[in-house]
């Protein structure tokens, strides 16, 4: 505010050196060499320091919307980023999901196999069990048919 203030103080603006410094940094001299965007023209018969301020105006509006122009590009390729990225994820998810089943098949193929190996040495010890008996039995047959002629001796020694 002081800077405004200090201007309405001074009893001399030179208005002329006003417009040429702000010509000297639009490099161009005229209203027409400045394109403006096209929503917005210059109203016919607007005072020069009303055209440049609107001027000054417009062109900080348009700066600010070709930035917030800018950022959308930006949140488009941030969203195609975040496709891929979610494709990629659901890849991973696929890819785990065949793994996982792929242990579980393994372990179903491993657990049927220990079962049947338990079965198998099951059948062995049965097995086993019987050929020991019929081998005790087998022994007692042979042992009873030793001793039996034995006792016929002694029968037939004693008759």
């Amino acid at each position: 505010m002081a800077g405004v203030e200090q201007l309405r103080r001074k009893d001399s603006v030179n208005l002329v050196q006003l417009e040429a410094d702000i010509a000297s940094v639009r490099h161009g001299s005229s209203l027409a060499a400045i394109a403006l965007p096209d929503y917005v023209e210059h109203t016919e018969g607007v005072t020069r320091v009303g055209a440049l301020s609107a001027e000054a105006v417009i062109r900080d509006y348009e700066s600010a919307a070709k930035e917030i122009e800018a950022m959308g590009a930006e949140l488009i390729g941030a969203a195609q980023k975040c496709e891929a990225l979610t494709a990629q994820v659901h890849d991973a998810i696929a890819y785990m999901r065949e793994t996982a089943a792929g242990y579980r098949e393994e372990g179903r193929k491993i657990f049927k196999r220990i079962e049947e190996c338990a079965l198998f040495t099951e059948d062995v010890r049965k097995t086993c069990e019987q050929v020991k008996r019929r081998m005790g039995a087998a022994g007692s047959i042979s042992s009873k048919e030793e001793e039996e002629p034995a006792e016929q001796e002694q029968v037939s020694v004693s008759a």
